[in-house]
């Protein structure tokens, strides 16, 4: 058996140094963000970081977030008490945070200046979002103006059923 595979080892190994091409290779595009990761590009912290991680993500485009619905979370004391329901303007944010890692990401803007969520249009509450909910947030670029205002769309799922959505307006400070 390990004959077998120093043959093939050594056979890999041949025809590897036999076929050396110099392509040029892209450097490897970011796809998924760990929550460090975010708190380097958001200013947000506890309790109002509300993305735990990015699944997926394609530069200057679209991203897609997960935030993990908890009891233990600190609205959930009064909204409401005996039936916990995640505050709609929180999954608001949360969608706008997602948002603001595309945002953050554009070659134009990483050098510094923040995203402020400047707005809302088309605000749609279709499913409540409970603890223990697991929270899917997809948020595509739609433009930049002036390049100072984003425009983007924002839904947000839980077990594939929308929640929420709606197009967020952001606008660029300092």
């Amino acid at each position: 058996m390990s004959s077998i595979l120093a043959e093939v080892n050594s056979s890999d190994a041949i025809a590897s140094s036999s076929d050396i091409t110099q392509t040029p290779t892209a450097p490897e595009v970011k796809k998924t963000f760990t929550s460090e990761e975010i708190q380097q590009l958001l200013p947000h912290r506890y309790p109002f970081l509300l993305v735990d991680k990015i699944i997926d993500y394609v530069p200057g485009k679209v991203a897609v977030g997960v935030k993990n619905v908890t009891i233990n979370e600190p609205q959930f004391q009064g909204h409401f008490p005996g039936r916990p329901l995640m505050p709609g303007v929180l999954i608001v944010e949360a969608m706008a945070q997602v948002g603001g890692i595309v945002l953050t990401q554009l070659p134009e803007y990483n050098a510094g200046g923040l995203f402020v969520f400047a707005g809302i249009d088309k605000a749609r509450f279709r499913r409540q979002v409970v603890p223990g909910d697991q929270l899917i947030m997809t948020v595509e670029l739609l433009c930049i103006k002036q390049r100072r205002f984003g425009k983007m769309q924002a839904r947000a799922e839980v077990d594939g059923q929308l929640a929420a959505e709606g197009e967020l307006m952001f606008s660029l400070v300092g």
